[in-house]
């Protein structure tokens, strides 16, 4: 690779937004693990009628959700994503430089980072492996 491992964007590794679970605010948690699943990620970003980025929900909202909770799975599954996802997720922009996100993913110890333009639309993700590879050359 002959392109400095200073100047990769999020943007030059991110997944785009059509390869990953995105669901609206009031997509039913059943369709959100559906999403999540087929996508293969730990993780579906909650957006609003605009596309921006209104919550994640993660395979750890899921945890927290199950020891909080206590009602039946099948209630559950009925209820709407947001109601269960991080309203307030840490982001990063497709200009930023992949190095400076990959550290704040390490300081947060998440795998996956939403990725918004600056009106907060959803564009993209950053998962941990290929940013990894990204900045190893494979």
């Amino acid at each position: 690779m002959s392109t400095s491992k200073t100047s990769i964007t999020v943007g030059d590794v991110m997944l785009a937004r059509e390869r990953i679970p995105v669901v609206a605010e009031r997509a039913m948690l059943k369709d959100t693990l559906e999403a999540m699943t087929r996508c293969k990620l730990g993780i579906a970003c909650v957006v609003d009628g605009g596309g921006r980025l209104s919550g994640i929900f993660t395979d750890g909202d899921i945890r927290r959700m199950l020891l909080k909770d206590q009602k039946p799975f099948a209630a559950l599954f009925a209820d709407d994503a947001i109601a269960h996802a991080t309203r307030r997720p840490v982001t990063t922009t497709p200009d930023a430089p992949l190095v400076a996100a990959v550290r704040v993913m390490e300081e947060k110890q998440i795998w996956d980072l939403p990725v918004v333009r600056g009106d907060q639309v959803l564009v993209g993700l950053l998962h941990l492996h290929p940013a990894v590879k990204a900045l190893l050359g494979i």
